[in-house]
């Protein structure tokens, strides 16, 4: 274990009980005027904790090898169309009014993901080149996006209509264990593929004639990524909605602290995205709001954008 991977289990283990009692009101677990605070931290609180650090663990150990694996660094998990693939089986599942029973959301979701994986594979499979591969990711959360619209106009009430916007902005409220179980084992399995994927992430960086000379296979590099890829992001929109900019933030804040190697930066990654979205879950809970609670999906959003817009002039002076 690295010591940055040290202090980042360090800042987890302080983040949990901090997490598990922030809120709109504060648990203090030795007050005995508060006789279901045991249920509060086991059924509501401890769950969604749990869910925030396996999805902000997948989304940054993603965001880490699809940059390793595009050689750029503004690249995000939303490029490869998954996303937006599996936003599409969840919103159909609104539209056609089967997400009003109980597994049929996370189902279309991951169904939604699982098609996206294929089409990719499908259009991109055979050359195994980056830049095919990239266009096509492209084209198919165009694609999403645009069906998701159309879902959204044709929707057969308001009611339908108000449910797919609000789940698409993402967010971690009254998620329980089930929406664990659905989403740990399928984010760490995506997790354990991107890691077999890290030695040929780093001959990639060489460049792709020079991966091929030392025996990298573009295809099945190209296989791990759209699996490791659609399990982590796929899962986590499955049962959260759309979380944007953890995979595209995460890597730029510990990559200066590693030898800069993908294979090295995909469990800091993990760790820090884990903890990103846990803390933006907690302030998400304390920030006082007339209508609720702040959607985690639109917080980081907010966080992202400037983050963004910060790479993108960076880069221009770079370029200058």
């Amino acid at each position: 274990m690295t010591r940055l991977n040290a202090w980042l289990l360090l800042a987890l283990a302080i983040a949990v009980p901090f997490s598990l009692l922030a809120g709109r009101v504060w648990i203090d677990p030795f007050d005995p005027q508060l006789p279901n605070a045991a249920v509060i931290f086991a059924e509501l609180r401890l769950p969604r904790a749990v869910l925030a650090l396996v999805l902000g663990a997948g989304l940054g150990a993603a965001g880490a090898a699809m940059q390793g694996y595009l050689r750029n660094p503004l690249a995000d998990p939303g490029l490869f169309g998954i996303a937006p693939g599996a936003a599409l089986g969840a919103v159909l599942s609104f539209w056609t009014g089967w997400a009003a029973s109980g597994w049929a959301l996370p189902l279309f979701a991951l169904a939604g993901a699982g098609g996206a994986m294929a089409l990719l594979g499908a259009i991109a499979g055979r050359s195994g080149g980056v830049l095919l591969f990239t266009l096509a990711g492209m084209m198919i959360a165009s694609l999403a996006g645009a069906l998701m619209s159309l879902a959204i106009s044709l929707s057969p009430t308001p009611f339908a209509m108000s449910e797919i916007v609000t789940w698409l902005m993402g967010a971690l409220v009254d998620r329980g264990w089930a929406d664990v179980w659905i989403a740990a084992p399928l984010t760490l399995a995506g997790i354990a593929v991107l890691l077999r994927a890290g030695r040929s992430l780093d001959a990639l960086t060489l460049g792709e004639v020079a991966a091929r000379s030392l025996g990298i296979d573009p295809q099945r590099l190209q296989g791990l990524m759209i699996a490791g890829i659609g399990l982590t992001v796929g899962a986590g929109v499955a049962v959260a909605g759309i979380i944007g900019f953890v995979g595209l933030m995460v890597p730029h804040f510990v990559r200066p602290l590693t030898d800069r190697r993908p294979s090295s930066l995909i469990v800091p990654s993990a760790l820090a995205g884990a903890l990103l979205l846990l803390v933006a879950d907690c302030l998400c809970r304390i920030v006082p709001l007339a209508g609720g609670e702040l959607r985690l999906g639109i917080a980081l959003s907010l966080l992202g954008a400037p983050f963004f817009l910060h790479l993108l002039l960076r880069l221009r002076r770079e370029l200058a």
